[in-house]
């Protein structure tokens, strides 16, 4: 039987983690970029 590849698993993990971070930004970025347009819109 193989020994378990442990280095390669919690690199998988990481990978995962800083994906979901990065879409987080973005949709954090987005959602930000969004209320903007619509608070200055809606001021003039």
């Amino acid at each position: 039987m193989k020994k378990p590849n442990y280095s390669h698993e919690k690199r998988q993990r990481e990978l995962a983690k800083q994906k979901k971070k990065d879409a987080k930004k973005l949709n954090k970025a987005t959602k930000g970029a969004t209320n903007e347009e619509e608070a200055t819109g809606n001021e003039s």
